[in-house]
């Protein structure tokens, strides 16, 4: 059983994460691709705006993969965690912590999930388990 719910938590959060970097780097799943995002971004003070944009998908798409198959889960762990404390302190941080007034609530539960997923190993049904 645990390996089957850390399996459900890897693949809900992991391609959640995949989606994300797909709308910053290909404007997939109503996303805005790298210079939508970079505007937005540069208008909200985080230059230069089309790099970070690629930078913060490459990180989610990367690091979502990862993080699905469990594989390098402590690397995918780091990648995800740094995108998400860049949403905190540059984006949702002064909104307080609830989701309902744009705050850091959802990054800040990604955090903790892959954090906690990367402390106890990715569970038998993942690439790491099997590459031990």
């Amino acid at each position: 059983m645990l390996a089957s719910g850390l399996l459900l938590v890897r693949l809900v959060v992991g391609l959640l994460l995949v989606g994300h970097g797909a709308q910053k780097l290909f404007g997939w799943f109503g996303g805005y691709g790298p210079k939508g995002t970079g505007g937005w971004m540069e208008s909200i003070g985080i230059k230069p705006g089309v790099f970070m944009a690629v930078s913060a998908g490459v990180m989610e798409l990367l690091g979502g993969t990862l993080f699905t198959l469990g594989l390098l889960t402590p690397l995918a762990a780091l990648l995800i965690t740094v995108t998400m404390l860049g949403a905190i302190f540059k984006v949702h941080g002064q909104n307080g912590i609830w989701a309902t007034a744009d705050g850091y609530e959802y990054p800040l539960v990604l955090i903790a999930v892959v954090i906690g997923i990367a402390l106890t190993g990715a569970g038998s049904y993942s690439i790491d388990a099997i590459l031990k």
